[in-house]
């Protein structure tokens, strides 16, 4: 590699990890005229064109930097969000698939910053069913999220969905395993009082509503909550 070269790829990383998008761009495209062999480079191209919107372009970066690494995780990462960016919901999910085959043949985990990634992905493509009122998909798409993440807010998603869906039990399951993974994440712990207010488990639906307002007294669903508990428990026959 000439010096000239070594300097472009050299101030276009630097660029690029400074954010400097413009800059780096300019740089990282006079790399490609001269060489086609850097995967990093292709990748960096890719994320740019993302941001700026272009993601028919970001999709054909980042299928050039896995054709010179297969293995370049991050680069499959971006290609997956591109996919779903552009609705190839079957070609995210192959990604995924090949994802899963290179973590079972190397023998690990996939890093915490994949599963996280991965499972905001799922989770996007949970709306996007729900948008055309595809309940039961989503609730397929929710549930790999979750078994990725475990993240309290995924997991209150979740237990929305199975509310919504009639199956108060799987609903409970996930709002207490929110509140476990993240007791300060509020909505878990409303959404669990109002399930437990509406089985008729008052005294143990007003301790969730008194928790969350502990934490946040000005929250709106916890006080018109506690108020409809407080009246229902007022207004209960007395225990003999």
């Amino acid at each position: 590699m000439d010096d000239h070269l070594k300097q472009l790829l050299l101030l276009g990383r630097e660029h690029f990890l400074k954010g400097e998008y413009n800059r780096a761009e300019y740089l990282l495209r006079q790399v490609v005229t001269k060489t086609d062999r850097f995967a990093d480079v292709f990748h960096m191209l890719g994320v740019i064109a993302h941001q700026d919107g272009d993601f028919a372009q970001a999709q054909r970066y980042f299928e050039q930097a896995i054709e010179l690494n297969p293995r370049y995780t991050e680069a499959l990462l971006n290609l997956m969000v591109t996919y779903n960016d552009l609705g190839k919901y079957d070609e995210a999910r192959e990604i995924y698939a090949r994802m899963r085959e290179q973590e079972v043949e190397d023998g690990h985990q996939l890093e915490p910053f994949a599963r996280g990634k991965i499972a905001n992905m799922h989770a996007e493509i949970a709306q996007a069913y729900l948008d055309v009122g595809l309940a039961l998909e989503a609730i397929a798409e929710l549930e790999k999220a979750v078994a990725l993440s475990g993240f309290a807010d995924l997991r209150t998603r979740l237990g929305v969905l199975y509310r919504d869906a009639g199956d108060e039990t799987r609903a409970r399951e996930q709002f207490v395993a929110a509140k476990q993974a993240n007791p300060g994440y509020l909505q878990a712990r409303v959404m669990l009082g109002v399930l437990m207010l509406s089985a008729g488990e008052i005294e143990q639906a007003i301790g969730e509503f008194r928790a969350v307002l502990e934490l946040d007294p000005n929250n709106r669903n916890a006080q018109t909550y506690l108020r409809i508990a407080n009246i229902r428990k007022e207004s209960a026959p007395p225990t003999p």
